[in-house]
């Protein structure tokens, strides 16, 4: 991939840009903010890691929204962050007219491009650039299903301290409360993960992983998390950049997959060069498809807020 462009210096755009950059998942970097300098500075800082972790990637920064020209791949993660006590729906508002902004410089500059939002509340947001953009549903989707997978694998390697390399796990939904992390279709080295888990264990790993984002704003009272959000960027990057044709778990539009229409939500989905190459729909039992359900119409419930 030549140029990936992220949209939005704050820490996790920054933090983004800096993996990205150092594992040289492309030619040039491009960091855009509003604010006038930060972008800059920040492109600045990560050039300067360069002699130590020896990447040749080039890394620019600047609030021009010219600077997004020719770029293969832009990442949005500008927005207004959640606060304590704060939901992901809270910031629907602000962030909404953030997004459409961009969404016009992007479609300006950068008209071939593929989308990845990052923005909460990402489904709801997804959603909305699709719509706005009048793309291919395979080139606009969403980052969080490979987040929450990630906070749960965590979570698993915490309670039964089996080696976080050798678990593989599925979260569906949307990016909120109503998360629905599937334990069925988790693995430790291919063994189900119910194996080391007793039903208690699964639903307070499952609790975690539902507040797991919530819980680190909690602690940290002035930043939500972004060094995991920004590692899932950069694996969704990986995917695309090698076109791995990668299974995650992301932010897709669905089109009569889940029996469902017109929604943005995270499932599984074949990730390579061309963006979504495939939705995967997964034989839920009574329960998962329940919890799924109340994801949905959580979902749907933000978006007539547009």
């Amino acid at each position: 991939m030549n140029k990936i462009s992220i949209i939005g210096a704050g820490r996790v755009g920054e933090t983004s840009a800096q993996t990205v950059a150092q594992l040289g998942m492309c030619n040039e970097v491009v960091l855009l903010d509003v604010r006038e300098g930060a972008a800059a500075g920040a492109a600045l800082d990560i050039r300067q890691t360069a002699p130590f972790f020896g990447f040749d990637v080039t890394v620019t920064g600047g609030s021009d929204p010219a600077l997004l020209k020719d770029s293969d791949l832009v990442i949005i993660t500008a927005g207004s962050p959640r606060k304590p006590g704060m939901t992901r729906s809270d910031v629907l508002d602000i962030n909404r007219a953030v997004i459409d902004s961009i969404l016009d410089e992007v479609l300006e500059y950068a008209p071939d491009c593929l989308l990845l939002l990052v923005t909460n509340p990402v489904d709801v947001l997804t959603h909305h650039a699709w719509k706005r953009t009048g793309w291919d549903r395979s080139r606009v989707f969403g980052q969080a299903g490979v987040l929450d997978a990630s906070r749960m694998a965590s979570f698993i390697s915490e309670e039964t301290s089996l080696s976080i390399k050798d678990i593989n796990t599925m979260v569906i939904g949307g990016h909120g409360d109503l998360m629905v992390p599937l334990t069925r279709f988790s693995t430790i080295n291919g063994v189900p993960a119910s194996t080391f888990m007793d039903q208690d264990t699964i639903e307070q790993v499952n609790q975690k992983t539902r507040h797991g984002g919530a819980e680190v704003l909690g602690l940290r009272q002035i930043s939500s998390a972004y060094n995991a959000p920004a590692a899932a960027v950069a694996t969704m990057v990986d995917a695309i950049a090698n076109n791995r044709r990668h299974v995650l778990p992301c932010v897709c539009i669905l089109d009569g997959e889940y029996d469902q229409q017109d929604i943005t939500t995270g499932v599984p989905a074949v990730l390579g060069g061309k963006g979504i190459e495939q939705v995967i729909e997964l034989p839920l039992d009574e329960a998962e498809q329940k919890g799924f359900l109340a994801s949905i119409d959580s979902i749907r419930a933000d978006l007539k807020l547009l």
